[in-house]
């Protein structure tokens, strides 16, 4: 369609800027790839398109990759839209996210038409079946663009749509430029996948962009450098010394692997370990279990190095410690399994300082150097930036005061932006609290004006639900590890009456260390080599708790309320002006832009940056001419959380330059057809039936192969990899196997997470007699992933170093029990689409009618069962409850929250006694029980 007849629509956009004219211009012409930068507003323009569509009615159009949150602000905006340009055909979005909506109310909307997002797994459905006819759509708009690799399901439902519809529209979008840049050709790649063969890039340095955010509104930005406190600053150069070492071990012992991106400053990002666990998955079973503890270990340390910033000092305490307890062997375990980074000195700097942040022993003097503390003081450090913080709204205070905006259309509302809603809560209370005394017997009303902002109230209420946390905290991990300790217990006594020195000094000839030498400096150790944490003695943590115990002040003050009824609710609250409020909110992607728009702020404080944030603000100060806003971002200087701001914003200007480049000399993909060049005599021959011996008659045809796909297996990549090599997918609710080849040949397919659950529930068993009762040929399909070794050993990781031998002692076992059972194993889907193929070679199709039929009881409709399977897998996993038990459950009870909730007779009455029994244990069991 034509720019000019876009101008004739009666449509009203909100598309102030220039740039998002032109991408207006570009997408209703012509089918593209939009990648922006972060920030720039890519919904605002998604949302103008598919109004500009509505507007004119009697449209088809599916979104396809959105979330639940973008399907709100699409909706939002979609009815604001119609409601601002008054267009009588428009029909909004209609979301289908969940099975639970029928078929039939599915096709009816289908059958009106209008905007529809769909869920991946429900969307491939309903196009495989013809509940919506792929050539009935107008067009098909993809957000998240970078997800679309070739085994993904939103590939595959692109595959469909332009295999049965050459003519409607395909817009892809995306805000991230990072994934189009990783591999060989990756953007020409992507391109193949989306059917698309133009790109159209939009990053914050084109010259467009810069135009529409540089001018005469550009927003107004102070930004504050905050120093850390030394202790802080000590615990980060701690933590990076393990992260470093780390990565020096990891390089040392992968020397083959490829790693120019294995350094500090990429570990601070979170996709460093998904890398570096995606380079080694090829090898993972010939890597030793350090690598593989190192792995795991620097995900730990990256989120350590986060908490240090966000995290208050209590907090931060309280977090390491449940770090220690989760990477600490149990209590008499001889099992060397600590992780390695827990062996450096480094690591008991980190402890200590973090203890010392909150308390430390006091000492009459007296004694030796090394004398134990005869008491404990509570220190409670603050965060450096409460104080800025506080410091910004006095100035903001101020600001109004002084100046008062003549001419403004902004609603004076403080906006304050943080990384996450602990932090959020943590910042609400600083606030409310930060001129509270615990030991003002004023009242708190006198001399406020002098006071100076304190954390003391919320630091000592912090301090009193660490220490009655730890006490809880013992006893849950003494009640976790009981079991394991009788068993560690039992098994060194019978090994300890043979007991042997032999090559060794025993336990009480020890060395001698000099008193200079670094054993005998160095942190206290356990006997593996670990860090010792000191543990407080029980009547100094009394003391210390005694010592902050709630005063007057503290009890006056209002307790948070967790769940209001709501009564008596015209005598406590009241509707404020926005001019007086302060908004604490998490960053929240293309959210944020919709916050704006709603309160409108005058003053914005960033408490931590954000590198896509500041572009919304500018977005929104220069769609707004009478809408003044001054913005103060606040960092730690010479912090990891500066340092991961810069490297984001670094990674996206090389990400577009790659993009950039790799544009200019693209190739232009020409079949965009999503069908293959196929032989028309292989086509003719691929079911050509030559077993003629025996009076056999030969037969041929062209009807292509046809494969019975349980709905449930759509959230693997193999439907689409056989829907790639011209096999039929015909998508129904089986009740018996996964796959139905031909009327004799039915496949169970099992991942081998999937296979050792499998086993230990009991439900494989079940699986295979019931395909042995209904198939002549049932069939084990074991399926590796492509990029992962092809061998067992990796997944020794999951339940002990003994898998591998019980695992094949367990399918010797089935294989004994069914004779029939086949067991098939493939190192990838991509091979299990090449066997499926070999496998139908002279079989005859299935019948989907009779496969659903199959294994369901008399009288029973197919279409009872339940489509949402992660509840339904939970419910599997509680004693007691097998596939029959979790059927009836299903059907009787709403939720597991429900079931949790019901008494053992309420459950008896549906499963019976001893099931019911089980499950009541289960759901009301205490950890502080013994």
């Amino acid at each position: 369609m034509s720019a000019d007849k876009d101008e004739r629509l009666p449509v009203k956009l909100s598309l102030p800027l220039s740039y998002q004219q032109d991408l207006f211009h570009e997408l209703r012409s012509e089918d593209e790839l939009a990648v922006l930068a972060r920030g720039l507003g890519l919904l605002r323009v998604a949302t103008n398109l598919l109004h500009s569509y509505d507007a004119a009615g009697g449209s088809l159009i599916v979104i396809v990759g959105a979330t639940d949150r973008e399907n709100g602000w699409i909706g939002e905006a979609l009815a604001e839209h119609a409601a601002v340009s008054a267009s009588p055909l428009a029909r909004g979005l209609s979301v289908v996210n969940t099975d639970a909506m029928s078929v039939g109310t599915r096709e009816k909307m289908y059958a009106r038409g209008g905007i529809f997002s769909v869920t991946s797994r429900i969307l491939v459905v309903d196009l495989l079946t013809s509940l919506l006819n792929p050539e009935t759509l107008t067009g098909v708009i993809v957000l998240h663009a970078e997800r679309v690799v070739a085994t993904s399901l939103e590939a595959f439902i692109l595959r469909i749509y332009r295999q049965r519809n050459k003519v409607g529209f395909l817009k892809a979008f995306s805000d991230n430029p990072e994934p189009f840049t990783t591999g060989f050709s990756p953007l020409a790649t992507m391109m193949r996948n989306l059917f698309l063969r133009k790109t159209s890039l939009w990053p914050r340095f084109h010259l467009t962009v810069k135009e529409d955010l540089e001018g005469e509104k550009k927003a107004d930005v102070i930004e504050f450098e905050v120093p850390m406190t030394d202790a802080m600053r000590d615990i980060q150069n701690a933590v990076l010394e393990c992260v470093e070492a780390s990565m020096r071990e990891l390089k040392k012992a992968n020397t083959g692997l490829e790693m120019d991106d294995w350094n500090v400053d990429s570990a601070l990002h979170k996709s460093f370990d998904v890398i570096v666990r995606r380079q080694l998955d090829p090898v993972w079973h010939r890597v030793s279990w350090k690598t593989k503890q190192i792995v795991n270990d620097l995900t730990v340390l990256r989120g350590m190095l986060q908490s240090v910033v966000s995290y208050d000092a209590v907090s931060l305490r309280r977090h390491l410690e449940t770090i220690l307890a989760a990477h600490s062997p149990p209590p008499g375990s001889t099992r060397q399994t600590q992780s390695p980074w827990l062996f450096l000195d480094a690591a008991h700097t980190v402890f200590d300082i973090a203890k010392r942040r909150v308390y430390t022993g006091t000492s009459d003097g007296a004694g030796a150097l090394h004398s134990l503390p005869d008491g404990l003081r509570p220190v409670l450090e603050e965060q450096p930036k409460w104080v800025c913080l506080a410091e910004i709204l006095q100035e903001i205070e101020r600001d109004v005061y002084f100046n008062p905006s003549v001419r403004d259309d902004s609603n004076g509302t403080i906006l304050v932006m943080c990384g996450d809603e602990s932090t959020c809560r943590q910042l609400r209370e600083y606030l409310q609290t930060m001129y509270v005394r615990p030991d003002d017997h004023e009242g708190g009303g006198a001399g406020r004006e002098g006071m100076k902002p304190s954390a003391a109230y919320m630091m000592r209420r912090k301090l009193r639900n660490y220490l009655n946390w730890k006490k809880d905290f013992a006893k849950v991990s003494a009640s976790l590890f009981a079991e394991n300790q009788k068993a560690l217990n039992g098994s060194t006594d019978l090994r300890r009456g043979g007991e042997s020195y032999r090559g060794r000094a025993p336990p009480n000839k020890r060395r001698r260390v000099r008193g200079g030498s670094a054993a005998a400096s160095g942190p206290p150790r356990v006997a593996d080599g670990g860090i010792q944490i000191a543990e407080d003695r029980p009547s100094h943590v009394e003391e210390l708790l005694a010592e902050v115990q709630p005063t007057e002040e503290e009890t006056r003050q209002k307790h948070e309320i967790g769940a209001d009824p709501l009564e008596d609710m015209e005598d406590y609250y009241e509707l404020y002006e926005m001019s007086d409020l302060v908004i604490i909110h998490p960053y929240d992607d293309d959210m944020d832009e919709h916050i704006l728009e709603e309160l409108r702020p005058r003053y914005i404080i960033m408490y931590e940056p954000d590198a896509a944030f500041p572009r919304r603000v500018e977005v929104y100060r220069s769609s707004h001419r009478y809408r003044n806003v001054k913005v103060f971002l606040m960092c730690y200087s010479g912090s990891v959380e500066e340092q991961r701001y810069f490297s984001a914003v670094r990674k996206e200007k090389d990400a577009f330059t790659k993009l950039i480049k790799e544009k200019g000399a693209m190739s232009v993909t020409i079949t965009l057809d999503g069908k293959g060049v196929e032989d028309p005599q292989e086509t003719f021959l691929r079911t050509l039936n030559t077993r003629i011996a025996g009076g056999g008659r030969l037969t041929a045809t062209a009807e292509p192969p046809r494969v019975v796909v349980d709905v449930r297996e759509f959230r693997s990549s193999l439907p689409s990899l056989l829907h790639g090599r011209n096999v039929v997918i015909v998508p129904c609710m089986l009740t018996v196997g996964d796959y139905i080849l031909s009327p004799n040949i039915c496949v169970e397919r099992k991942s081998v997470k999937d296979l050792i659950s499998s086993f230990k529930d009991g439900r494989l068993y079940s699986q295979a007699e019931t395909m042995g009762l209904h198939y002549k040929n049932p069939m084990l399909l074991i399926e590796f992933d492509q990029n992962k070794s092809f061998t067992l050993e990796p997944f020794a990781d999951l339940s002990g170093s003994t898998i591998q031998q019980d695992l094949q002692s367990k399918l010797v076992l089935l294989t004994l029990t069914f004779p029939r059972l086949k067991i098939i194993w493939s190192s990838s889907p991509y091979q299990t689409a090449e066997i499926f193929e070999e496998l139908k070679k002279n079989q005859d199709e299935p019948n989907p009618i009779k496969a659903v039929s199959i294994g369901l009881e008399d009288g029973e409709d197919p279409t009872d069962q339940t489509f949402n399977q992660t509840p339904k897998e939970m419910l599997q996993r509680v004693p007691g409850v097998t596939d029959k038990v979790a059927r009836a459950l299903v059907l009787e009870v709403e939720s597991i929250l429900e079931l949790s909730n019901m008494e053992e007779a309420e459950v008896s009455g549906l499963v019976g006694g001893e099931v019911a029994r089980q499950v009541h244990r289960f759901f009301n069991r205490s950890v502080f029980d013994d």
